[in-house]
């Protein structure tokens, strides 16, 4: 089985409560953990599109991944916009973990389904898109083509995750989007919305695609099954 969630928010140093978003993030860590041993084996594939650690450098993130290794299945990891820690795919994989798979530029099979991912960028036209956002929204769009073109095998289904929700303010489709339907993407899982921003989560099939939100608080800190 394949089973997706985001925004773990992990902070092994407990330095950064996330009931700041409320008192639903209050044991968020428990509940997570609690919830991915009831549902998850050892053959099952759990897809992470970012936010996964609250630490600032790769060194301090290490005991953070080692927790999410230590757990049920393999996962595939994406940027989140909060992975201050993220380095180079040489530097993390130094770690030799058992479990885990960072995508960056590149992909992942799993069976017969391949997964590609980037992290994303805000909307074009989000309040104050600037000339840095311009050049971070192209460098995303990049990744995911990069990621998309390395599918090299003819698989029966494409997964993409992407840590921003790859839609305009107003809820229509963004390049994201067009280039995934370019490449016959058939789900899209996302994160980063939490608290108040899960009123602009949207789901469902657009352009072809399923489009699924697996932010950890809006799927109540339990992976979701996706295939």
């Amino acid at each position: 089985m394949i089973f997706g969630i985001g925004d773990l928010h992990l902070d092994y140093s407990q330095q950064k409560p996330m009931d700041v978003f409320g008192e639903k993030w209050i044991n968020h860590e428990e509940k997570i953990f609690n919830n991915w041993k009831l549902k998850v084996e050892d053959e099952d594939l759990v897809l992470i599109p970012g936010d996964i650690s609250w630490a600032l450098k790769l060194d301090e993130a290490y005991y953070d991944l080692k927790r999410i290794d230590e757990l049920p299945g393999k996962k595939i990891i994406t940027k989140g916009n909060h992975d201050y820690w993220w380095e180079s795919k040489k530097k993390m994989n130094s770690f030799n973990f058992n479990s885990i798979f960072f995508i960056q530029n590149d992909s992942y099979i799993y069976k017969n389904v391949a997964v590609a991912g980037c992290r994303g960028w805000i909307a074009k036209d989000s309040e104050g898109f600037s000339s840095h956002d311009e050049k971070m929204y192209n460098r995303e769009l990049g990744r995911l083509e990069n990621s998309l073109n390395s599918i090299k095998k003819s698989t029966e289904k494409k997964i993409v995750m992407i840590h921003y929700p790859p839609f305009n303010e107003d809820a229509s489709p963004n390049e994201f989007i067009y280039l995934m339907k370019e490449n016959a993407v058939d789900i899209c899982i996302y994160g980063h919305l939490h608290s108040e921003g899960l009123k602009y989560v949207v789901e469902g099939n657009i352009e072809g695609i399923q489009f699924i939100c697996v932010s950890s608080d809006y799927i109540n800190f339990s992976p979701k099954e996706l295939l």
